[in-house]
């Protein structure tokens, strides 16, 4: 089963790094007040990227370099990624 590097976006602007199997289901802890203590006192706003890897040392090895990056390459990271998932989409659904 694969492993998920997520970043979320919370309240006050900052950017919160973790790894899941199940991303709804661990932001949907983090927006109860369930999840890690960071997000308890940070409420998530929204989801800003997902990353997948094929098994939790990877996505642990991953999630510490992400932490180690500045929150202004985090979010330049965020916009590349989801500019991959849209042009792949307009891929998809172009005809043929």
């Amino acid at each position: 089963m694969s492993w998920y590097l997520y970043m979320l976006e919370c309240c006050d602007g900052s950017i919160y790094t973790g790894i899941a199997r199940d991303v709804q289901a661990r932001f949907a802890q983090h927006r109860c007040g369930k999840g890690a203590r960071y997000t308890r006192s940070h409420p998530p706003r929204r989801l800003l990227a997902t990353v997948t890897y094929p098994d939790r040392g990877t996505a642990l090895r991953a999630e510490y370099a992400m932490k180690r990056l500045s929150a202004r390459e985090k979010r330049r990271f965020c916009l590349q990624q989801a500019q991959l998932w849209r042009v792949g989409r307009e891929q998809l659904l172009s005809p043929i």
